[in-house]
This record gives C-alpha cells, sequence and structure tokens, in this order.
C-alpha cells in the first residue's frame, strides 16, 4: 500500500464515519421550539460538529489501523473475496508461462 493509498483510505473512512456520526444528538429548532420564521423546523439548532469531528478522527484512526494492518500483513486479500472466480487460478512460484 502506497502513502496515497492509505491517505485516501483514512478519508473515506473519515467522511464515513463523520456521516454517521452527524445526526447522532442532533437538537433541532423544532424540537427546542424556537423555529425562526423562514427556516424549516428540522433545521438544527445544537449540532457539536467541531466535537464530532474530533470523536471522527480518533474513531477512523482506530478504524484504518485496523484495515491497514490487515491489507499490509496479508490476512485477507483480493483472492480471498473473489467468490466467482473471475481472477482466475493463482500463478505457482517459479512456473513460468510460455
Amino acid at each position: 500500500m502506497s502513502i496515497a493509498s492509505a491517505i485516501v483510505l483514512f478519508a473515506v473512512f473519515w467522511f464515513l464515519i463523520f456521516l454517521i456520526l452527524i445526526p447522532v444528538r442532533l437538537k433541532t429548532q423544532g424540537d427546542l421550539g424556537k423555529v425562526v420564521p423562514g427556516t424549516h423546523s428540522a433545521s438544527p439548532e445544537i449540532h457539536n460538529l467541531g466535537k464530532k469531528a474530533w470523536i471522527t478522527t480518533g474513531a477512523t484512526f482506530v478504524v484504518w489501523a485496523i484495515v491497514t494492518t490487515i491489507i499490509l500483513s496479508g490476512w485477507i486479500t483480493v483472492r480471498d473475496i473473489d467468490w466467482f472466480n473471475r481472477m482466475g487460478p493463482e500463478p505457482v512460484v517459479g512456473e513460468t508461462s510460455e
């Protein structure tokens, strides 16, 4: 895995976890009973995005470290999830193709 691949993997996990955490403990204007005229009652009033971003970064690092370890160690490879045998047989070590 190259450095660019590791960074992209981290970014994908970060945004995925962040989008999951955004609606957690979200208080809307309708929940608080303070709807500003011209806005929807489901507009967020208390969202705590900074705190959620820090929680996301910590959780992402843990998930990223686990997945990166699995990828780099070779415990699970692409051939392990090739359920329809589209990759063909695995080449034998030392064999040359003629």
